[in-house]
């Protein structure tokens, strides 16, 4: 079970040494499109599109990765203040009751939008844009199964876990 673990590891950690290069060079188009703006008067709004879907592809793909390295933001009110036996029991209920269920279900109701975009291979957000929404909605599905499969390799690592009085 635990290499099961590590090859999930393995996948969120590529899929994320990938997408980090996407903060950097969203930055420079950005630049790039105020600087042509402001001190020449050009604009596209293909290029304002791309730092949408720059923006998407990093944050969608991005989270499977923020939950293994738990990055991800935590109320800390109780959790921090009960013995690690009870922070166990707390992230095992989360996993199984929060996070797997509602994944499941985002999964769920947003597919047969991205099958209807990916049918119609739906255009650009606007005119003159990007003619690929198609590709940033299947970023939904693809982030629900990056945190799916991120919330198993935990859950079997809490499972193995001894646990401690």
């Amino acid at each position: 079970m635990e290499k099961l673990a590590n090859a999930i590891d393995a996948v969120n950690a590529g899929v994320a040494s990938l997408t980090r290069w996407l903060a950097l060079f969203m930055v420079l188009v950005q630049f790039t499109i105020v600087v042509g703006r402001y001190a020449f008067g050009v604009n596209s709004i293909a290029a304002q599109e791309s730092v949408l879907y720059m923006h998407a592809t990093l944050f969608m793909l991005g989270a499977g990765y923020t939950l293994l390295v738990d990055k991800h933001v935590r109320v800390d009110v109780f959790y921090a203040k009960v013995s690690p036996r009870n922070q166990r029991r707390i992230d095992i209920f989360g996993h199984l009751f929060f996070l797997l269920p509602s994944m499941a279900a985002l999964l769920y109701w947003s597919w047969p939008s991205v099958r209807n975009s990916w049918s119609i291979l739906e255009g650009p957000l606007s005119v003159g844009g990007i003619e690929a929404v198609f590709l940033m909605k299947t970023l939904i599905p693809a982030f629900c199964v990056l945190v799916m499969l991120q919330s198993v390799s935990l859950l079997i690592r809490l499972f193995l876990q001894r646990p401690a009085s």
